[in-house]
């Protein structure tokens, strides 16, 4: 199993690829690739990324079947079964990346800004449970104007927090250095995937 910085690496060069319009993904979603995963998986990287169909993760990393262990809810929000799931890739099929990716233009992050302003009021108890779970990265930036790109980035850090220390099997890996948890976003205008730093 890779490390987590070279998971990082490759994830990265992937995305490279990906903007420039030089993947490699058929090379790794053939027969010959599926027939060696039949008897398991071992996935470098798990991505906890929203739903949002403009936002086609493996396609995005330039990764194929087996890579990545991906987890997409609208929002990228963290709740008990997002962290049982990272939990699962890390601990059992040895994942050393975790990477939240959140995106330009969120429906949901802008959801729950129109939420917050009262501009608008979920109608859906279910849609209600992901503002929910947005509304604590946001609700603290609202008096100073936040941006829809700033809360976005704001949720991103919130659900890598949430990670880190919400889960007593992922702060072990993590204090093992076993594990990484980085934020993203990917911009849906040019494709890139900015990591951020902190």
């Amino acid at each position: 199993m890779i490390s987590p910085a070279e998971a990082l690496e490759r994830l990265r060069a992937g995305n490279r690829r990906f903007v420039a319009g030089k993947s490699n993904i058929l090379e790794s979603i053939g027969q010959a690739r599926r027939a060696e995963l039949v008897e398991g998986q071992s996935p470098f990287a798990v991505i906890l990324a929203c739903s949002d169909s403009r936002v086609p993760v493996e396609l995005v990393f330039d990764q194929g079947l087996g890579d990545l262990f991906v987890i997409r809810v609208a929002g990228n929000v963290v709740s008990p079964s997002q962290i049982g799931s990272v939990e699962f890739a890390a601990s059992q099929l040895g994942s050393r990346l975790v990477v939240v990716l959140g995106h330009s233009n969120c429906g949901a992050v802008e959801a729950t800004l129109k939420e917050l302003a009262r501009e608008q009021e979920s109608r859906s108890p279910n849609l209600r449970a992901i503002v929910e779970r947005i509304k604590p990265a946001v609700e603290p930036l609202l008096a100073s104007g936040v941006t829809l790109q700033g809360a976005v980035s704001a949720n991103v850090r919130y659900s890598v927090q949430r990670l880190q220390y919400g889960s007593a099997i992922l702060e072990q890996l993590i204090a093992e250095d076993e594990l990484k948890v980085v934020g993203a976003e990917y911009s849906i205008e040019s494709g890139e995937v900015a990591f951020f730093d902190d």
